[in-house]
């Protein structure tokens, strides 16, 4: 059925293992290569850590499978070196509207303000995604990859993992220091090791048609509720890349999936949505359903798991691939230290403990938006339709309007690694919160400051002048190296050069000043993942000193 892509063929590799007959040790292997599974693969290689990747497939995913991918998400890939393909090939909307059958009752704009490099979402099929992945994984030396090669067995050690693979020539055994498991949301592993996943499974089918069209639809978000083309039930529609457009029509639960796949089942729903005239053609078609669970930890000694093979939400809202793309921003800079011996293993713990958050509040959103989707007593339809009623005159109830909260960054308010300010400080970048970007100027031109971000701790002091920077503060600055882990010192400036060994963002409009309330020798700490870790009115090594411990579990 397949007519806009071409799916790459990955061939099987003969690995040492089954030619010498022993087993081969690998600092880490990842398991599994959906988007989570490669981000994982792709964040640990380019800080330098050797990886393994192990998929059983040979292509990429079949059908579109998750198509939006949220501004963090895209901000996270950017880091990866990988963001420009999927924006360039992506649909980029910002809007989203809601209709109580004809008429629309509610809207929003998920980029309200200015000054961002990347859209609020991006509409983009699933193997497009892999595909620009594995392109990148091409361009790491330090990863290895192995299709067609099936995990049948993990076994956990109290210093490595036992891993039997199962290949289209024989079997064979590995041993890593460390197993990331992103295997999905059956992920065998997580069966094979008996670990508990918990949570609440929604009794509801969806159709997903993945239509080829033109069509002059502007590139938003459309969901409906009891349209006049599917009375009593929902729609929602999402323009892709290639002329492809995602429809998902509510089906109720006693719904026969084989029989709702057939054409002659799907091609009259959609007639009745677009009207007879216009010609389409199928291009993909699923039934599901979905549940909302998590495990209770996401880390268990030396085996971690990640996206879908963690925890699972519905679909309404996006949370699936951009919470998974998040949990691999989050482990791997924690994962890197602790191979390197520069935290203890306790860091791992705080993976847990920020996406343990991060997926609660991402079913907690998903749980609500698909019980107001999906009422399943007359009182709760009841008032829903009540609220749709009023949306479309009175501004209180617009914020009562599900049709999917959409999927924003955690921000880590609470976390163990922050430190907390004894300064005055107003806005929002609070220890715990994601960075907001905003636009910069470097010696190699223009650009933007979460370019300049990430991989590493960095020291963010601002002076007005570069130039001028005080030469204790520039000496001290070009010598930070705490515990064996550097620190990057980046100077923020509206003019001026800083001295050699510090990077110079110049503010070129003052939105980094303004998002940040920046003052004079204003200096924040940043994590790897570009998250907020401390914050102060004066550079302070000492003070410095004592929040990367607490954000490396080192103090």
């Amino acid at each position: 059925m397949q007519k806009t892509f071409t799916y790459p063929k990955f061939e099987f590799v003969r690995p040492p293992e089954l030619a010498e007959g022993r087993p081969g040790h690998y600092p880490v292997v990842v398991v599994g290569a959906g988007p989570v599974g490669l981000a994982t693969a792709i964040d640990l290689a380019q800080q330098g850590q050797s990886v393994l990747l192990l998929d059983n497939d040979d292509t990429v995913s079949i059908g579109s499978r998750g198509v939006c991918y949220a501004k963090r998400a895209l901000e996270v890939l950017d880091r990866m070196g990988c963001g420009e393909s999927f924006v360039q090939k992506g649909v980029s909307w910002n809007v989203g509207r809601t209709f109580l059958r004809e008429g629309e009752v509610f809207n929003f704009n998920l980029r309200p303000e200015e000054q961002h490099q990347r859209p609020g979402m991006i509409n983009l099929q699933q193997y497009y995604l892999e595909e620009y992945l594995v392109q990148r994984t091409q361009q790491l030396p330090n990863l290895e990859k192995r299709f067609q090669s099936n995990v049948i067995s993990a076994v956990p050690g109290e210093d490595k993992v036992t891993v039997r693979v199962e290949t289209p020539e024989g079997p064979y055994s590995l041993t890593t220091d460390w197993l990331v498991v992103a295997d999905g949301a059956r992920s065998p592993i997580r069966s094979m090791l008996g670990l508990d996943i918990e949570g609440k499974i929604f009794m509801d089918r969806f159709l997903i048609a993945d239509v080829v069209m033109k069509a002059d639809y502007p590139a938003e978000r459309w969901f409906w509720f009891d349209p006049p083309f599917h009375p009593g039930q929902s729609v929602l529609l999402h323009k892709q890349a290639d002329n492809v457009w995602r429809i998902d029509f509510q089906l109720g639960w006693n719904a026969d999936p084989v029989e709702e796949r057939k054409p002659e089942k799907v091609i009259p729903r959609i007639k009745a949505m677009l009207g007879d005239e216009r010609e389409f053609e199928l291009e993909w078609v699923s039934i599901y359903t979905f549940q909302c669970r998590r495990m209770n930890s996401f880390n268990h000694g030396r085996v971690l798991f990640v996206g879908d093979a963690a925890h699972q939400v519905s679909p309404f809202g996006a949370r699936g691939a951009n919470s998974g793309i998040q949990d691999a921003d989050n482990l791997a800079w924690k994962l890197k230290l602790v191979m390197e011996g520069k935290a203890p293993a306790t860091l791992l713990d705080t993976y847990t403990e920020e996406r343990g958050y991060a997926a609660d509040e991402n079913i907690m959103n998903s749980t609500r938006s698909t019980d107001f989707i999906t009422p399943k007593s007359n009182t709760s339809r009841t008032f829903r339709n009540a609220v749709l009623e009023l949306a479309a005159s009175y501004p209180f109830a617009r914020a009562l309007v599900n049709s999917g909260r959409l999927s924003v960054p955690s921000w880590l308010a609470d976390s163990r690694l922050n430190t907390a300010d004894t300064d005055s400080f107003a806005g929002q970048m609070i220890p715990g919160a994601p960075m907001a970007d905003a636009p910069v100027r470097t010696l190699q031109g223009e650009g933007w400051l979460l370019h300049e971000a990430g991989n590493r701790f960095q020291v963010l002091h601002y002076v007005e002048d570069a130039s001028a920077i005080d030469a204790d503060t520039a000496q001290s600055m070009a010598e930070l190296n705490i515990n064996g882990i550097d620190v990057e010192p980046v100077v923020v400036a509206r003019t001026g050069q800083a001295p050699a060994g510090i990077k110079t963002l110049i503010d070129t409009n003052g939105c980094i000043a303004q998002r940040y309330d920046l003052q004079p020798a204003t200096t924040y700490l940043i994590r790897p993942d570009q998250h907020v870790a401390a914050r102060w009115r004066a550079f302070d090594f000492q003070k410095i000193k004592a929040a990367v411990e607490r954000a490396t579990c080192n103090a």
